[in-house]
């Protein structure tokens, strides 16, 4: 007698999965979205240029790098009628060739390396740039953020002033290790060698003084350590090979520190063409204690050039200083309109979470190290609530309790994030809840997962009077 088989039952997909899907024409086909353009293989020495092959009969051409050949490239794009043009960010090879083409206006599409690197077959460079003309033709490649040409100018200076504050760093490095290999222990006795008072010692130095006690007579009456403590840590010896050293160290800090004047001045007058959005004396005086440390400009007042040029003052977020401020709006300027939601802006930052989904479960999370310097601000910017008695000071301890020190941060980063985003779209004013409000808030969502989880098992939560 034969047996009767079982019948299988059909695997149901998530039907909460599949109301998130958002309804979309799907066809069997790629549809054109980009029939006039152009794909370049972006080079040191040479660029290949694809078009579509019904535009002219040698689709690809190669062309070198100097600017008459740029132009040349340029010519023939136009000359086809190419209106937009995809090419990857290779270094910084691609910015020339770009300005070029976008003053003839051809709209040019800068695109993650990484969207085209799964060429099939052997790479050469021939085939990389009708690779990169496919898939552009087809709207496979997405545009990557470029802000505004004042944003775009205000980027150069500041990320070059930052480069001269790094390397001013090494220098004071460089001078505390020849000080030590003379067993000058000043750093034991004064906690910042490139403050008023270690600048002055090390000058005189350099002229000629040796004498611990007349060198500690010029120290700064604040300084905790005594002049007769400060004496003790100048007594070493003197090696002239180090005193060299020294010599070389200190005389680069000081161009450093006159480059960094100089990059201040260009920012300052780039800030004046900007136009005004709201009135500097409208400006509230900003408290003592959330006045910024470290290399701020001395020559103007930087915040109140940041309200000037955005309407919104951004420092007073809790944990953002005019510094922070100024790395977010030279990275990404202050037009929100071209991200989408304030989630997009914080995935752009680098502080959403990557996660590999797979069968509807978390696999795995993608791991990458921050690049973008706005990001890496505001996690910085994170970490300094730690001690704040402020509603975002007592999230940040909630997240910090709960997920650890790296993960808070960059959770509490997205906050800020989103904050700003906010305050730059919707011109708001940032209001501080107070520390109070969070903590009662928190207290009612566990009162309420308590009495949901007893209710559950016939029970009851009763409050204590």
């Amino acid at each position: 007698m034969a047996r009767a088989k079982k019948s299988t039952p059909q695997r149901r997909g998530n039907p909460d999965r599949e109301a998130k899907l958002k309804p979309q024409n799907w066809t069997l086909g790629l549809q054109v979205v980009h029939p006039k353009a152009a794909g370049i293989d972006i080079g040191n020495e040479e660029h290949w240029v694809a078009v579509p092959p019904s535009l002219d009969a040698q689709p690809v051409r190669c062309f070198g790098s100097f600017t008459r050949d740029l132009h040349a490239l340029a010519d023939w794009l136009v000359q086809l009628g190419i209106e937009t043009v995809a090419m990857q960010s290779t270094g910084v090879y691609w910015i020339g060739l770009a300005d070029i083409l976008e003053h003839r206006g051809i709209r040019v599409f800068v695109v993650n390396p990484s969207d085209t690197k799964n060429l099939p077959g052997r790479k050469t460079d021939i085939q990389e740039c009708q690779w990169i003309l496919k898939l552009h033709v087809y709207g496979l490649l997405k545009n990557s953020f470029r802000p505004q040409e004042e944003i775009y100018v205000m980027r150069a200076y500041w990320r070059q002033r930052q480069q001269h504050i790094a390397d001013a760093s090494r220098c004071i490095q460089h001078m505390q290790k020849a000080l030590i290999q003379m067993n000058i222990q000043l750093s034991n006795a004064i906690t910042d060698l490139s403050g008023w008072t270690g600048q002055a010692i090390i000058q005189a130095i350099l002229d000629g003084e040796r004498d611990p006690r007349k060198l500690a007579q010029l120290r700064d009456p604040r300084i905790k350590a005594s002049e007769e403590t400060v004496a003790q840590s100048l007594e070493g010896n003197w090696r002239r090979e180090l005193i060299f050293i020294l010599r070389q160290e200190f005389e680069s800090y000081q161009t450093l520190m006159q480059k960094m004047a100089e990059c201040d001045e260009e920012l300052h007058q780039h800030y004046l063409t900007l136009e005004a959005k709201a009135d500097p004396n409208q400006l509230p005086e900003q408290p003592k204690n959330k006045r910024p440390r470290g290399h701020i400009p001395e020559d103007f007042d930087l915040r109140e050039q940041l309200y000037r040029a955005t309407g919104v003052d951004l420092t007073a977020i809790d944990g953002i200083n005019v510094l922070t401020a100024q790395t977010v709006l030279s990275e990404v300027g202050y037009d929100m309109s071209r991200f989408e939601t304030e989630g997009h802006f914080a995935a752009y930052l680098g502080l959403s979470p990557r996660n590999k989904i797979s069968g509807g479960k978390i696999v795995g999370r993608e791991k990458k190290k921050p690049k973008n310097r706005a990001g890496q601000a505001l996690r910085l910017a994170a970490g300094t609530l730690l001690k704040s008695e402020t509603y975002l000071g007592a999230q940040y301890r909630r997240f910090r309790t709960k997920l650890g020190a790296p993960k808070a941060k960059k959770a509490m980063a997205n906050k800020l994030a989103r904050i700003i985003y906010r305050m730059f779209k919707y011109g708001e004013t940032y209001v501080d809840k107070g520390r109070q409000l969070y903590e009662e808030k928190y207290r009612q969502q566990q009162i309420q997962m308590l009495a949901r989880k007893a209710s559950q098992l016939g029970l009851a939560v009763v409050a204590v009077q």
